[in-house]
């Protein structure tokens, strides 16, 4: 996570560096190369730090990169500094703070790297499976008690039909849900009735699975939300969501155990292939 950050921070000051040199300077600031030189890095180095695939152990490298980078405020500093710190510890880390420097919300950093992407959602409707109004209808009821403006909530709905972007690329997605969230009333009937055409309409995609476990199934299900994220050069992270915090997972053990529940659930729920038809028995029975 520190080494996906500080890629995107360089990123955004080589963006920014080839935006404002004149027409016919040669480019070149802020790549990997020029930065592992003007800092003293090897090459290697710098770019294993923002592969993921080594930590970055030495305070003062951290604080060389963040002040190259441009790094001031300290809320900022303070953010990289402790993801520092937890990238040196075996335990789960808990975020109070969702936003990064770049300005990306941590876990969607994540997400965007992943190739795979399996979650369960016991109580709403997977963010990925969200059609817009529905998303509208939920964040729209939170507004009030999470004291949110109708910008941060319109900010909000925006940043989660874009972040659906990541159905279309191909990446293999599979969400099991409890006929409990498609049960329970989000905005009207209306919102309710596009939800699930939505979710049938993205079951259709080669990639995309979703498996429904009936209210009436006596079967296992897992206590809390979770998704996990595969990726092609680092290890597989489990996050689980509370109010105000984002909690991950990355050690083997941990991540196993997601892992031996979500496999159970997938066992034991109906078929991705029946689902389509167990939303329309559904809207049948609550919508109609």
């Amino acid at each position: 996570m520190l080494g996906k950050e500080l890629r995107v921070l360089r990123e955004l000051k080589r963006k920014q560096a080839a935006a404002a040199a004149d027409p016919g300077e040669e480019p070149g600031s802020y790549t990997a190369e020029s930065v592992s030189a003007k800092l003293g890095f090897s090459r290697a180095k710098l770019s294993r730090v923002e592969a993921g695939e080594i930590p970055l152990p030495k305070l003062a490298d951290l604080e060389a990169l963040m002040d190259e980078y441009g790094v001031i405020e300290p809320s900022d500093r303070d953010v990289l500094l402790q993801m520092q710190r937890d990238s040196l510890k075996s335990e789960p880390l808990t975020t109070y703070r969702n936003v990064l420097p770049s300005g990306m919300p941590r876990y969607l950093g994540l997400e965007r790297e992943s190739v795979r992407i399996r979650g369960f959602e016991n109580n709403v409707v997977h963010g990925l499976l969200q059609d817009e109004q529905y998303a509208k209808a939920l964040m729209g009821s939170a507004k009030i008690v999470e004291e949110r403006t109708t910008d941060a909530v319109a900010g909000s709905v925006q940043a989660r039909m874009e972040r659906k972007t990541l159905l279309d690329d191909g990446r293999e997605v599979h969400i099991i849900l409890t006929e409990n969230t498609l049960r329970t009333l989000i905005g009207s009937p209306e919102v309710m009735r596009a939800q699930y055409a939505e979710i049938m309409r993205l079951c259709g995609q080669d990639n995309v699975e979703v498996q429904i476990i009936p209210e009436d199934l006596l079967t296992y299900r897992a206590a809390f939300n979770f998704t996990m994220l595969d990726f092609d050069d680092l290890d597989a992270v489990v996050q689980s969501d509370a109010y105000g915090s984002t909690t991950m997972w990355s050690k083997p053990s941990d991540v196993g155990q997601y892992q031996r529940q979500f496999d159970a659930m997938v066992k034991a729920a109906p078929g991705p292939d029946q689902t389509p038809s167990f939303l329309k028995e559904l809207e049948k029975k609550l919508w109609k």
